[in-house]
């Protein structure tokens, strides 16, 4: 039997990236095909490169004004494509190429706390700002709108008022990193 692929999309250090990669690595029925960025100097291509995973950068003409990405992303023929920590919105041309097959965590419970704007510290300061006393993550699929696709798992976290932003990001990072690889392992041993 093949083995599952999965692509990743990320922006930034790739502590998601690792995670995932770890939690996988002796899995030998899920396979990391690529991570793909869209930063020349995120951190994430220093991890792919310790960790010995293909990495490609792209950047924005790539990605939503060609079928460059697309293409790239049909070769390798994933059965999941991953957003860990990927900031641009998905193309249409992406969504319907691979409904169903893009998901993405977000570190708030949606609705809340949701689209445009809304990733990392800005969403911890805003749970802190409205004295929220929880918060957590989504992981959902993707389609053309910002963080609006099918929730597929919520967990939530308690936030105490003396909490600082930092504080709950790193409550928030704790339920990523247990969460995220087994939603993704669900997902691909449905």
């Amino acid at each position: 039997m093949k083995p599952k692929q999965i692509v990743l999309l990320a922006s930034g250090s790739g502590s998601n990236v690792e995670n995932i990669a770890t939690y996988f690595e002796r899995d030998p029925n899920i396979t990391i095909a690529a991570v793909l960025t869209n930063k020349r100097d995120a951190k994430v291509l220093d991890r792919c490169n310790r960790l010995k995973i293909n990495a490609l950068y792209f950047n924005r003409q790539a990605f939503s004004e060609s079928s460059c990405v697309l293409n790239i992303l049909k070769s390798l023929e994933p059965d999941l494509i991953i957003l860990a920590g990927f900031l641009w919105k998905i193309p249409q041309n992406l969504v319907d190429a691979f409904p169903k097959q893009i998901i993405n965590i977000h570190p708030a419970l949606l609705p809340n706390y949701g689209g445009k704007g809304m990733y990392g510290i800005n969403v911890h300061k805003a749970v802190k700002a409205n004295k929220d006393d929880e918060t957590g993550i989504t992981i959902h699929f993707v389609n053309q709108n910002y963080d609006e696709g099918a929730i597929i798992h919520q967990t939530k976290t308690i936030v105490l008022p003396e909490d600082s932003v930092e504080q709950i990001a790193k409550k928030v990072h704790e339920l990523e990193y247990q969460h995220f690889p087994r939603v993704i392992e669900k997902l691909l041993t449905k």
